[in-house]
């Protein structure tokens, strides 16, 4: 009996226990919420929820309100008893973005509120919802990123008329930038993980004052999932994971993903992997032009190349492509001020054609009227990032937060092409390794001043090899390399910046950064008539930025800032040699200087109570220097014999003067469970010709471009109705490039041109419980047909997607 009665108190006791154990769970995902700030004042108790999104309800039990209280969440008021009918769950609901919600930004942790710039982050939620296939369109759907594509293996971002090599992409605080990213269209953000980014932050102008060269239009900062420690007040070992399945129709996809974390008290381990396989794209029906459409492709059948009839003409054959990646993390906490991380990143894409070069057709010669290329593609996309974090929290005389990181990474990428009937198979294999140094501090110099200061060093070795293959004999020879082989490119920096709170509506900030750089490279004169065998490249720059915040409410956020950037001539820049388009020859410059630019911006944000927001931001962007393409002399020839190809020559010069402006504008509404969304960004481009003063259109200035959402969330459910609409180009207002791309539309007179379009579109999610969710969705309802601006393969038409996610 005294055994029986011992029982019945521990199970009671256990009851108890688990009924003063309450569950914070957001309303709509299911999803634990934590860090959610717990309070009574009579009696007078504090809490916060834990990464499980609970807290103990005992020491609230005599309370008559309990406040549950967390930024980005309306606030909410209950009381103990309410709670025990809720069997101990509360769901909160999401509130508009808020001012002074803390994100993890640029370099150190900062309060967008205090930031005079326009932000936007998108979060894991936003990532789940709406079901990106790459990192790339993740992007693309936070409504003020343009995605520029050549082939369905990329996504070249552009912001505020600046793309490519004048954007820095950022991972984990470590830069991606490399000294053969090109002023061409990049593919290099497919190869982050879409499903292993836990939040992005997209920073808009000038960011070179903490990276230095490359970051003129913008900063794209992707923190990819964290490794989370224990938080189990006995020390127990704690694993959690995530899985997901998605299928769409438009490319066959086939994506599988899984992440898990092992937390113990002082170790957490990461681990995440994906697979995707995407097949032939499909385009619409719908509207457009024939132009557009896929009639034939090239086949080689007994080593001869024939034209081949597509007898579905929306498909767009040998668009397909496949990817992996891996993430592996391991961090050590010995105490509260000390962290130490090391991550492993690959990826790895399969063999994919440059689709935009597969339709070109001969004008000329013996095979007029045929495909101009038999094979374009690129080989294996291959990316490793091997790095290590040592983060320092404690307040001494230099520093109250350290953070340093070292990385390593490798980059390899490949071109192989070969014309209609050429029995030659020219291949071009790049391989960079990158090698960075951070030291970054932030140091409080008193209640309303503060510094942030720091260090960078970058190493780029570029390796470039190249050969041609008969394809019938399998004989290989030597040609000219793209980049100079074992050509190196080195730069170190130095920054600081000041932030002082005037008062408590008016914020400043401002600082200055010193870079210095170096280029040196070898050319092989065996094979292609170089001037000089060696060329070599250093100087420094100084620039600076300047802004000011004024709060005039809690919610309301107005700013302004004049900031300066630079990008570096690279390896790409300097030495390479490249037919840009049929007919032109791109050769080595090594007097070249950096593209300097100037930007004045002027922005607002403004919250309504819990159910309005809305955001403008202006902008003007002064360039010099600009590096662009511009007929050239070498060796005193002005035209060259090229593989073949009678080509003109030309170079990257210091000529050109490019003048942007424009304003990105955002509302969003939400009431009793209904939302609209809307974005509009428009930039208008001028830059001057290299042969007068005439200003033209500027090629990476996107049309006019915009997206408008109408939400609806209800218990488990959340539905999204929305539009994505781009306004058309005339030939005239083209660039000088584009009015040369052969992917456009052609007119009556047989000019280049750019049609208007929009997408409607629906996404739908429901969250069974806080461990499954289901979503699924169509893109481009009508089954249109059209092409972006400046891209060379049409975008999906009508694209049905499912997924399933799981967590534990």
């Amino acid at each position: 009996m005294r055994n029986l009665l011992s029982f019945l108190m521990i199970v009671f006791s256990f009851g108890i226990a688990k009924s003063q154990t309450v569950t914070i769970l957001e309303n709509i995902t299911r999803q634990p919420v934590a860090g959610v700030a717990v309070s009574s004042t009579t009696p007078k108790h504090t809490a916060l929820s834990d990464e499980n999104g609970q807290f103990n309800l005992q020491p609230f039990l005599s309370a008559d309100s309990i406040q549950l209280k967390l930024y980005g969440y309306k606030t909410l008021y209950i009381s103990p008893k309410s709670i025990l009918e809720l069997d101990n769950v509360i769901l909160i609901q999401a509130d508009l973005q808020n001012l002074e919600q803390i994100n993890i930004v640029q370099k150190l942790n900062e309060k967008p509120r205090e930031i005079p710039g326009k932000l936007i982050t998108i979060g894991l939620k936003d990532v789940a919802f709406q079901n990106p296939q790459t990192t790339a369109d993740l992007l693309g759907s936070s409504g003020f990123v343009f995605v520029q594509k050549s082939q369905m293996g990329g996504g070249s971002p552009m912001i505020r008329g600046m793309a490519t090599s004048r954007l820095l992409l950022v991972v984990d605080g470590v830069r991606m930038n490399t000294a053969i990213f090109r002023s061409g269209n990049v593919q290099n953000v497919i190869s982050l993980d879409a499903n292993a980014i836990q939040q992005t932050d997209i920073l808009f102008g000038p960011g070179s004052l903490r990276y230095g060269s490359d970051a003129i239009g913008g900063v794209l900062k992707f923190q990819t999932l964290e490794s989370k420690f224990s938080e189990d007040s006995l020390g127990k070992t704690t694993v959690k994971g995530n899985a997901l399945m998605r299928v769409s129709t438009a490319n066959n996809e086939r994506t599988g993903h899984f992440d898990f974390n092992i937390g113990r008290k002082k170790w957490a381990f990461l681990t995440s992997f994906t697979t995707a396989d995407y097949g032939d794209l499909r385009s619409g029906n719908r509207g457009g032009v024939d132009y557009f459409y896929r009639n034939s492709f090239v086949q080689t059948i007994d080593n001869k190349d024939y034209m081949v009839p597509n007898n579905d003409s929306t498909l767009q054959i040998g668009s397909k492509y496949s990817q992996i990646n891996f993430m592996q993390k391991i961090a050590f906490r010995p105490n509260k001020n000390w962290l130490f991380e090391a991550a492993f990143h690959l990826s790895e894409t399969s063999m994919f054609n440059r689709y935009d070069r597969l339709y070109i057709m001969q004008t000329s010669g013996p095979y007029k009227n045929k495909l101009r290329w038999a094979e374009w593609y690129y080989g294996p996309q291959k990316w490793n990032l091997t790095q290590f974090t040592l983060k320092h929290s404690k307040s001494n005389f230099a520093y109250n937060k350290l953070n340093f990181i070292l990385a390593m990474q490798n980059f390899e990428e490949s071109r192989y092409d070969r014309e209609f009937m050429v029995r030659e198979l020219r291949m071009q294999k790049e391989n960079v390794r990158a090698i960075t140094a951070n030291l970054d501090l932030d140091k409080t110099l008193g209640e309303k001043l503060s510094l942030q200061y720091g260090l960078e060093y970058v190493h780029n070795l570029v390796n470039s090899v190249a050969d041609l293959t008969h394809v019938v004999t399998g004989k290989i020879t030597p040609t000219v390399t793209r980049y100079p082989n074992g050509s190196t490119w080195q730069s170190a920096g130095i920054y600081a910046n000041l932030k002082y709170q005037m008062t408590d509506k008016i914020y400043f900030s401002g600082g200055g950064r010193y870079s210095y750089y170096h280029i040196a490279a070898t050319f092989d004169q065996s094979i292609f008539p170089f001037p000089e065998p060696t060329a070599t490249m250093s100087k420094g720059k100084l620039i600076g930025n300047f802004g000011i915040v004024y709060l005039p409410f809690k919610k309301w956020q107005i700013y302004a800032n004049l900031s300066s950037g630079f990008r570096a001539p690279n390896i790409d820049d300097m030495g390479k040699v490249f037919e840009s388009t049929p007919g032109y020859l791109v050769v080595p410059n090594p007097n070249l200087k950096p593209e300097q630019v100037i930007n004045a911006e002027i922005g607002t944000e403004k919250t309504f109570g819990d159910f309005l927001k809305i955001e403008a931001a202006g902008y003007y962007t002064w360039l010099e220097d600009g590096m662009v393409r511009k007929d050239y002399t070498l060796n005193g020839m002005t035209q060259i014999n090229f593989l073949g190809n009678h080509s003109k020559i030309q170079a990257l010069q210091n000529v050109a003067k490019i003048r942007v402006y424009g304003f990105q504008v955002g509302a969003e509404l939400f009431y009793a469970g209904f939302g609209v969304k809307s974005t509009l960004s428009y930039q208008n481009g001028r830059e001057q010709s290299p042969d007068s003063l005439i200003y033209y259109p500027l090629r990476h200035a996107a049309p006019l471009f915009g997206s408008t959402h109408f939400t609806f969330t209800k218990n488990k459910l959340k539905f999204d109705f929305y539009a994505i609409y781009n306004a058309g180009m005339t030939y005239e207002q083209l660039s000088q490039t584009e009015q040369l791309n052969p992917s456009y539309a052609r007119d009556e007179n047989d000019l280049p041109y750019l049609d208007p379009w929009y997408t409607l579109n629906f996404k739908a999610a429901y969250f069974a419980n806080q461990h499954v969710n289901i979503s699924a969705g169509v893109e481009n309802i009508l089954n249109l047909l059209y092409r972006p601006y400046s891209s060379g393969i049409n975008a999906p038409g009508r694209n049905f997607i499912v997924s399933l996610r799981a967590k534990f």
